[in-house]
């Protein structure tokens, strides 16, 4: 180093232990554990409490590691009384499921009316491709912003309740600076600046999966999951629960314990983002679509957060088979997920309210009701925001705008609500040309990503990659 030189500290999030304790304290909170002798010792310390934004960073206190790393490893080892209703293992946890899907059969029939079946489903997977990125796109400009600063904007503009791209063509000054757009997309994702679907996790994962299938079919282990993720996923593209499994992964730790160890993002909703391929290349099996979303869900997660991943991908699989309506698939996402589990009931919660106001205008009164139960969780929880997806879903009836609308309206994790609404609708709507054009149309056919070999990829190309897999043997 050249003697005068200064080097900048280089600061991850996510993986400092100083940094995670808090956020293990609000975890423990979450699922009962009594943690006040471990809390004491850390405020007593002078310990930072869990950052308000899940990218945000306290005052670095590297004097704190020893201790935190310490108290990680104490507080994972405290036993929360809801374990027996929220197992992991999966011989548990179906075990819990007594409407658990049986598997289905074989469909018999010509080669014409197979021809036939595997057309629609190519269309319906192009609808639904096209959904998700819509769906992920209305949320981005929006994500992390609370509820009162979405509806201020939106209602800027005359857009509520929501029915279009977000813009701040009109929005006042001093409205944009109490409630600035997500920073990191706000130049690609508002109406004037749409121009083609833009990278996003929301995106990625469903690319990294359709690479797992394509390498390994749909027997894949979780251990191919890690080889793919440390081949192809770049470390700094990951957040919260998986790069804290990435870092457990470089150290050496092994699967299963990779989303356990120090990680107190393990019930978060990332295992849930991942979840659509596993349902689409599963139509009308969601027991099989939920048993391929675990193996890749217990890379990164535990409990609530598989079990949102498996919801996902049973109601997707659900929609996918082009015969059931929203709630049916609801209802097949829900019968795989653990009844007595803080997520089933969640879920339920939001399914009733909806029923309850069904009413166009109605859902505010909906969102409202969910964040009052549900508002203790952080706002990328899986629990809050399968509530709010089932909800959306629920109330807007198979209607693809309201659909993505209603999820993103209801604040928490918009972009990751929005685009897996949009891929329920999009399967149900059945063709891409179903879907509204002014929803498809900025998308422009094509996606940016860094997951190699993807980059500018059209939808129309994912839907054929993704059909081969769903049809291989």
């Amino acid at each position: 180093m050249t003697p005068g030189a200064t080097t900048d500290a280089v600061r991850l999030t996510w993986v400092q232990p100083e940094d995670l304790v808090g956020h293990e304290l609000r975890q423990a909170a979450e699922d009962g554990r009594d943690v006040r002798a471990l809390a004491a010792r850390w405020h007593a310390a002078g310990g930072p409490e869990a950052p308000p934004t899940a990218g945000a960073s306290p005052t670095p206190r590297p004097d704190l590691r020893p201790l935190a790393e310490h108290l990680l490893d104490a507080l994972a080892a405290l036993r929360s009384p809801l374990a027996p209703h929220e197992p992991t293992r999966l011989t548990d946890l179906t075990a819990t499921c007594p409407h658990w899907p049986a598997p289905r059969p074989p469909v018999p029939g010509n080669d014409r009316v197979a021809q036939d079946a595997q057309d629609a489903l190519l269309r319906r997977l192009h609808a639904a491709w096209l959904g998700r990125a819509a769906g992920c796109l209305l949320g981005k400009p929006v994500e992390k912003l609370p509820l009162h600063g979405i509806r201020a904007l939106a209602r800027a503009t005359g857009n509520w309740p929501l029915g279009d791209w977000f813009t701040a063509r009109g929005v006042p000054p001093e409205l944009l600076a109490a409630y600035p757009w997500n920073r990191r997309s706000a130049g690609t994702s508002l109406a004037e600046n749409i121009d083609g679907m833009p990278e996003d996790d929301d995106l990625n994962y469903p690319l990294l999966n359709l690479l797992l299938l394509q390498r390994h079919g749909r027997g894949f282990t979780t251990a191919d999951v890690a080889r793919l993720w440390l081949d192809e996923l770049p470390a700094g593209r990951t957040f919260t629960a998986e790069r804290i499994a990435y870092r457990n992964l470089l150290d050496g730790v092994e699967p299963p314990l990779t989303a356990s160890r120090r990680n107190p993002f393990r019930e978060w909703i990332g295992a849930q983002i991942r979840a659509d391929v596993h349902g689409w290349t599963n139509p009308g099996d969601p027991a099989a679509a939920a048993r391929q979303a675990y193996r890749d869900a217990v890379l990164t997660h535990t409990a609530n957060g598989v079990y949102g991943a498996m919801f996902v991908a049973a109601t997707v699989a659900t929609a996918a088979d082009g015969t059931a309506d929203v709630h049916q698939a609801l209802a097949g996402g829900l019968a795989v997920v653990p009844p007595g589990s803080r997520l089933a009931k969640a879920v339920r919660f939001g399914i009733t309210t909806a029923r309850a106001h069904p009413a166009h205008r109605d859902f505010d009164t909906v969102v409202d009701r969910l964040h009052a139960e549900l508002g203790g969780y952080h706002w990328v929880h899986a629990v809050p925001n399968a509530a709010l997806l089932a909800a959306a879903l629920t109330h807007a009836d198979g209607d693809f705008t309201r659909s993505v609308c209603a999820a993103v309206s209801g604040g928490w994790d918009t972009d990751s609500n929005g685009a897996t609404a949009g891929s329920v609708a999009g399967l149900l709507a059945g063709h891409p040309d179903r879907l509204p054009e002014s929803w498809t149309s900025p998308l422009k056919n094509r996606l940016s990503t860094s997951v190699p070999s993807f980059d500018g990829i059209g939808f129309d190309t994912l839907a054929a990659l993704t059909h081969s897999e769903a049809v291989r043997p």
